[in-house]
């Protein structure tokens, strides 16, 4: 079943003010919820994810629907990928990323394991997922796009905002976004403040 949700539009200026503030600090402002599984991180270092989400939910170890997804999900938005957190088969590749770098997709967060990490870094391509593995997919179904999926023992919307960064992956709802936004960067600029103040209180102990 490919019947896709209406998703909610959030505007580029939001998903830019939260694309700036750290995972921590959104996932902070959210009251600690929000904040998909640990385990799912970044499969190259520096990999930092800002966008829309476009749902994707597949059958362990198949990645039919992730293909479907790649003829419809628009440019800046992010692939989000409910695999059911099944880690012994890789649903996507260096092939996969290099045709989503040509749509201008802005990356990928698996619930499940990927494999190429490194040529994925090497294309710039921000891919978060939980496990990575040399076992290629199966591409026989079933599939769900642009659904309600669950992602990390998160619910993600169609639309909701995914950032990752080297702490991890929140989810944003997209009702929400403008005022998580706002309340994220309460807590970003808190703690800059605190952390000035340390380094000042330092400064004086030892001069």
């Amino acid at each position: 079943m490919n019947q896709q949700t209406a998703a909610t539009s959030v505007d580029q200026s939001v998903i830019d003010r939260l694309a700036a503030l750290p995972a921590a600090n959104i996932g902070d402002a959210m009251q600690r919820l929000g904040i998909a599984a640990a385990e799912i991180q970044a499969v190259w270092n520096g990999a930092k994810l800002a966008g829309p989400a476009y749902t994707v939910w597949v059958a362990p170890g198949d990645n039919a629907g992730i293909h479907e997804a790649l003829k419809h999900a628009q440019p800046g938005q992010v692939i989000v990928v409910n695999g059911g957190g099944y880690t012994d088969r890789a649903l996507l590749g260096e092939l996969i990323g290099e045709r989503a770098v040509s749509k201008g997709i802005a990356g990928f967060a698996v619930d499940g394991a990927v494999r190429d990490a490194v040529d994925l870094g090497e294309i710039n391509l921000p891919v978060f997922a939980r496990s990575t593995s040399p076992a290629g997919p199966y591409k026989n179904g079933p599939f769900k796009v642009g659904q309600p999926i669950a992602f990390g023992g998160v619910a993600v919307m169609p639309g909701d905002i995914v950032v990752g960064d080297s702490d991890g992956v929140v989810i944003i709802p997209a009702d929400a976004a403008e005022q998580i936004a706002a309340a994220a960067e309460a807590v970003n600029l808190d703690e800059s403040q605190r952390r000035a103040a340390i380094l000042a209180s330092r400064a004086t102990t030892t001069s």
